[in-house]
């Protein structure tokens, strides 16, 4: 969605709400739409996008590979201009030709809102590196392997034990 932003900018105390829902393209860690609940603000001569993007959340665990869902949202507050002097300036959004592109700008927000790793639960128990079960659904059998430089200690724990 593009919004023309030439009222906004020329007017100081305008301002537009914008309530709208995107698919977004090529991403496959949203499941259906974004929901968008935003408003745009000229105060004092000062261009502000500031809301909230609500989402749902498809991914693979990083521990266990289980698929799973949440529900997620992801603030969001630029500042948007029509030029700038230093290009690598990432405080604000530059604006070119007074329409600013909604839905690449939250996509690239929800992108970069992502945990570095992607778990089911905080809990997440894994998958166990000996058999590969999943134990977050049961226990499985496997003994931990004795360190090599350990096991003399170990031996001398089963003799005290005999």
């Amino acid at each position: 969605m593009f919004v023309e932003l030439e009222s906004i900018f020329n007017n100081v105390g305008s301002f537009r709400e914008v309530d709208y829902s995107f698919i977004p393209e090529d991403e496959e860690l949203v499941s259906g739409s974004v929901k968008v609940d935003a408003k745009i603000e000229n105060r004092a001569g000062i261009v502000t996008f500031s809301g909230k993007a609500y989402f749902m959340l498809v991914a693979d665990c990083d521990r266990c590979a289980e698929r799973f869902e949440r529900e997620m949202s992801v603030d969001f507050n630029h500042v948007l201009v029509t030029e700038i002097q230093n290009e690598d300036n990432d405080d604000y959004v530059v604006v070119e030709g007074m329409k600013l592109d909604v839905d690449s700008l939250l996509r690239e927000d929800i992108i970069l809102s992502l945990p570095s790793q992607l778990l089911c639960s905080e809990d997440c128990k894994g998958l166990c590196h000996i058999c590969g079960a999943n134990l977050n659904k049961k226990q499985c059998g496997c003994k931990k392997p004795v360190d090599s430089r350990l096991a003399v200690l170990m031996q001398l724990l089963e003799d005290d034990n005999k």
